[in-house]
This record gives structure tokens, C-alpha cells and sequence, in this order.
């Protein structure tokens, strides 16, 4: 008997195997045939929610997004952990490449994908930076922060860590890199009113241990 599924249960199905094997195989070395293996599908019901190969790393980009956003506000309201651990845990959780998305990571970095890139980046300066600028004015009662620009403050730091950062957009060696990385430290600290060296753990979102 054939089994008929839910829309949205079978879209996810075909996700959650593209995402299997994207991270197995490759983007390019994962055939639409290895999905419908997978999946156990007919090749009509594939396309039937994905015109392409392409189309289905669109669906899964957009589906992590979703998830990253999520965990990004969950983290945020829990107001047992303090202001500036929120803010690291934050940016963290929305890191591709911290969620095992370092297949989608390439797949958004080719020259074709360039659209798709920029929508990504629009939406984490749109929706995260709320999310942000929330923990900012709770650090703002507590005495941690002082800044009259809570939102503002955190769409700059967004803005600027999603272009200079991204390895599309300026060209750096690693102690550039890692020089660009205090100043951005050293400039935020100011921003939020925080002393010199407050932030130094900002350190753990760019993990300058590791690179060293």
C-alpha cells in the first residue's frame, strides 16, 4: 500500500536526506538520484517539491536559517545567563559552520549563489539584530552596558562582521584577520560603554585560540 504523506512532512524528509548526504558526499557529488534513494521516492514526487538540486540547498539554507533564528531567541530570553554569555551564544548559534552547515557554508560562497548569499545576510542584520538589541538594554538596566543606541549599536556590529568577516568580501591574511578582530573588539567595547578589555571574550565567537 503506498504511503501518502503530508506535504511539509515529505519536504522535510527530502531536507533532511539532501542534508545527510551534502554533508557526506559534497554538494556537488550528491545526485539527485542519491536523494530519491534515500528518501524512497519516486523522481516525479522529488521535483514535485524541489525543481532542482539547487533548489532543494535553497530549501535547506532557508531551513537552517529559520532553526539558527530560533535558537538565537530562545538563548536570548533566558535571562538567567548574563548579558554579555546571551550575546556570545547568540552570535554563536546562528554560526553555520558551529551547526555542521560547512557544506551549505560552500554552497553559499560560489559566485552563483550570490543572491541567495545576500538574502541570508539581509535576514541575520534584519532579525537578529532585534534579538540583540534586547540583550543590550537588558545589560543597559543592569549596569553592564551605556549606550543611548542599543539597536543602532548592533546593527553596525552585524553589518560589519557580515561583510568584513566573510571571506567574499575583503581580502585578509590571518594576522590581518586577527588584527581586524581586536579592533572590532576594541571599538564595540566603546560603543556599548564597556572599559577596555570588558569584552575580551568576545574573543570565543571568532576563535582566535583555535586559528592561533
Amino acid at each position: 500500500m503506498r504511503v501518502v504523506k503530508k506535504a511539509e512532512e515529505r519536504r522535510n524528509e527530502i531536507l533532511d536526506a539532501a542534508d545527510e548526504l551534502f554533508s557526506q558526499k559534497g554538494f556537488d557529488g550528491t545526485s539527485t538520484k542519491d536523494i530519491i534513494e534515500m528518501v524512497g521516492i519516486a523522481r516525479g514526487t522529488l521535483y514535485h517539491h524541489f525543481k532542482s538540486k539547487e533548489d532543494i540547498m535553497d530549501g535547506l539554507i532557508n531551513r537552517y536559517n529559520d532553526r539558527l533564528l530560533k535558537a538565537a531567541k530562545e538563548i536570548a530570553k533566558d535571562k538567567s545567563i548574563p548579558a554579555i554569555e546571551r550575546i556570545i551564544r547568540v552570535v554563536m548559534a546562528v554560526n553555520l559552520i558551529n551547526t555542521g552547515g560547512t557544506e551549505v557554508m560552500d554552497h553559499l560562497h560560489k559566485p552563483q549563489n550570490a543572491l541567495m548569499h545576500q538574502k541570508i545576510q539581509k535576514s541575520i542584520i534584519n532579525k537578529l539584530t532585534p534579538i540583540l538589541a534586547d540583550i543590550i538594554r537588558d545589560g543597559i538596566e543592569g549596569g553592564i552596558f551605556k549606550t543611548p543606541y542599543p539597536y543602532e549599536t548592533m546593527e553596525m556590529a552585524l553589518a560589519y562582521t557580515n561583510t568584513v568577516f566573510d571571506n567574499d568580501m575583503v581580502e585578509m591574511n590571518k594576522e590581518e584577520r586577527k588584527a581586524r578582530i581586536q579592533a572590532f573588539i576594541f571599538n564595540i567595547e566603546r560603543m556599548l560603554g564597556v572599559e577596555s578589555g570588558g569584552l575580551k571574550c568576545f574573543n570565543r565567537i571568532f576563535d582566535i585560540e583555535n586559528e592561533a
